[in-house]
């Protein structure tokens, strides 16, 4: 009987404030329907009634008040005009006939209106017909209280509506205009959780490892205080885009048994002065209520960027407040104990230096781009869900991806997916992930983008002039295959596989120079003539250049000297050096790029007739591959040292790689503006 009792409560309905707002306007509505003076009625005038009696068309009038004379029409003339035209109701509300009133209209004068009705009372004697008219007195004290009630009460109504929105109580704390200092943090904890584990982040062991050795104090305090120990405070971690910072810290949500605290640095920003700065105090309000537990602010950057850089001097800056804020709150007087700090970023240059000191963000965690053996790790993990072919060569795929983040190889698997699905396969296979690595390279092919005889040549010796350049070159990265198929912006490309290295020397970077070169070096000895399709290898290799001189002090003239600024402090509108050393350093970069460039047209004039073969056989596959490179040119002449040094990297597999493949632009016969719209970058 209990349990009955209990399942029909459980079904009842719960009371919703809104309720009464439906109620409100049903009673509204009630009232608009049946009081019987405005159903239907008409606003008349003296005039238009005189006409009613002379015609003899009304029924009955009713003096109100002697203020207001309501006029009953004959239902047999309602059909008449000038009735007719007036759309009066045929039927009451209830359903019957509608008897009237059917007119309203303002008495003149009292007097002179009744005895123009018992004169005209006279004239339908005459006509067999009766004119009944009668003075009523009406009471509207009620009717006008009645008004009053429900018009203040709308009033209350409004206005509980509007305080509930404004006092956040239905868009949760901080999204409403009195909660605007409140904290946008998402808490997990206490049963909610990111259904993320350190068993779905691969790789990042040396970051996992620091970031459980936090999560383990917060579970296990007395191990470390044991022995005197004292918990990092905060965590930053450090690392380009995708690489996987965000995915550690809902890791780390997920593995933590204590309140794990959510935002973004951006939700600290905002148009009122003196939000950001409240948010902040707020935040650290509910972690100490709940401490211990974790604070993971994501971007960081949006509100930690170094102060005293703001060009409006001696402005309120809102940003500076909110850091203040921060650094006063991590570190001031006051304690926070059992609060740890983790934040994420990729511009930890540009951050303040009182964040980054000890006792805020005690430990720096970089997250670098995954080496093979970590490539593989976060393939496996991708690959769970597809439907793969059989003996699917993991190795392979972690080999043809350098540079790749873990983001990167996401997308790759699911562009492979989604490959097979439009080829209406049965599984993913090899060729699909190597499909899905050149779309998101060099973007979808354009198979019918129309393109001249002319245009395509050049297009053929451009490309094969990057890869004759780089084929006889020993410090050039290793060709995977060439293509005149327009791809993205891109007329052509080639795709090399980088060297995976940590350290560069002079002669790696002038060779990957020359190679850039290569292609406007065949456009030149071929056609006499260049095109706007080198826009993208001029860029590289002036970068290249400049950066040699200027930052790794690798030119002679030069000497030792670097001018780049790794603390992001800035040299203002003045340059670190004198006029006299710019002209010399504007000097050496064409000298670097002049070198190269005719070294690339002295290897092309020597291999010239297999240069002519290799853009003859891309003009007719449209495609080629390394091997084909090999039937022309022969064994690359520094194959041996390649193959040694490969073998030792599949035996280590421990180095970092930073170098990204090699993408060459396609020449195109038009304006450097909108060469550089169609123009490829290096990939």
């Amino acid at each position: 009987m209990t349990n009955k009792k209990n399942k029909i409560k459980g079904n009842l309905p719960k009371f919703n404030f809104y309720w009464i707002y439906g109620i409100v306007a049903v009673i509204l509505i009630s009232i608009n329907l049946f009081n019987p003076v405005n159903t239907g009625i008409i606003k008349s005038n003296y005039s238009e009634f005189k006409s009613f009696i002379e015609n003899k068309q009304v029924r009955k009038v009713e003096v109100i008040n002697k203020k207001e004379a309501r006029v009953y029409i004959y239902p047999e003339q309602l059909d008449q005009p000038p009735h007719k035209d007036k759309n009066i109701p045929e039927k009451s509300v209830f359903g019957g006939p509608n008897n009237g009133p059917h007119y309203v209209f303002n008495i003149p004068n009292n007097e002179s209106f009744s005895n123009y009705l018992e004169d005209s009372q006279k004239e339908y004697a005459y006509s067999n017909k009766t004119l009944l008219y009668d003075y009523v007195e009406e009471d509207n004290f009620g009717k006008d209280l009645l008004g009053w009630v429900i018009f203040f009460g709308i009033m209350i109504a409004v206005w509980s509506f509007i305080m509930r929105r404004v006092s956040g109580g239905s868009g949760g704390p901080g999204g409403q205009l009195f909660n605007i200092g409140k904290s946008k943090a998402q808490m997990f904890g206490q049963g909610k959780s990111t259904n993320v584990t350190f068993d779905n982040v691969a790789g990042l062991e040396e970051a996992k490892e620091e970031v459980k050795e936090i999560v383990d104090f917060l579970k296990n305090p007395k191990k470390y205080t044991a022995l005197g120990a004292k918990i990092p405070k905060g965590a930053l971690l450090v690392g380009p885009p995708g690489t996987g910072k965000t995915l550690i810290a809902k890791a780390v949500a997920g593995e933590a048994k204590v309140p794990f605290f959510s935002l973004s640095g951006s939700d600290f920003v905002e148009m009122f002065v003196g939000v950001g700065a409240s948010r902040v105090r707020d935040l650290f309000k509910q972690a100490k209520e709940k401490s211990p537990c974790i604070i993971f602010i994501d971007e960081i950057d949006a509100i930690g960027r170094a102060r005293g850089k703001n060009p409006n001097m001696g402005s309120n800056d809102e940003r500076e407040n909110t850091l203040n804020q921060l650094l006063t709150e991590m570190d001031g007087f006051g304690t926070n104990s059992g609060v740890i700090m983790l934040a994420a970023t990729n511009r930890a240059d540009v951050l303040d230096r009182a964040l980054m000191r000890a006792g805020r963000f005690d430990r720096q965690i970089y997250v670098d781009m995954p080496d093979l053996n970590e490539r593989k790790e976060i393939f496996e993990v991708h690959l769970k869900p597809l439907k793969l072919e059989k003996k699917l060569d993991k190795d392979f795929l972690a080999r043809q991806t350098p540079g790749f983040s873990g983001a990167d190889i996401a997308n790759i698997c699911n562009e492979a997916a989604l490959i097979a699905a439009r080829k209406k396969k049965t599984s993913v296979q090899k060729q699909d992930f190597l499909d899905a690595v050149d779309r998101i390279i060099g973007g979808l092919e354009k198979k019918n983008k129309i393109i001249t005889k002319q245009e395509k040549k050049t297009i053929a010796y451009h490309e094969a002039g990057h890869a004759t350049v780089s084929w006889m070159l020993e410090h050039a990265n290793p060709l995977v295959k060439v293509t005149i198929v327009p791809r993205g912006r891109s007329l052509g490309a080639a795709w090399y596989l980088p060297e995976e290295r940590s350290l560069t020397t002079t002669e790696q970077i002038l060779d990957e120079m020359c190679a850039a070169l290569g292609g406007r070096a065949a456009e030149s000895i071929i056609f006499n003539k260049i095109s706007t399709g080198a826009l993208s290898d001029l860029e590289k290799v002036t970068k290249q250049a400049m950066a040699m001189v200027t930052i790794y002090g690798l030119d002679e003239k030069i000497g030792n000297i670097s001018y780049y600024d790794s603390q992001n402090q800035g040299y203002g509108f003045t340059k670190p050096y004198s006029e006299e050393t710019a002209k010399i350093i504007d000097q050496e970069i064409k000298k670097i790029i002049d070198t190269q460039y005719e070294r690339a047209k002295s290897i092309l004039k020597k291999h010239e007739d297999k240069l002519h073969q290799l853009s003859n056989k891309l003009l007719e596959t449209e495609v080629i591959f390394k091997e084909d490179l090999e039937d022309i040119f022969g064994k690359r002449p520094f194959q041996k040292e390649e193959i040694k040094t490969e073998a030792k990297k599949e035996e280590t597999a421990n180095k970092t790689k930073k170098v990204i493949p090699k993408k060459a632009s396609s020449p195109k016969k038009t304006s450097d503006t909108s060469d550089k719209a169609k123009s490829k970058k290096s990939a």
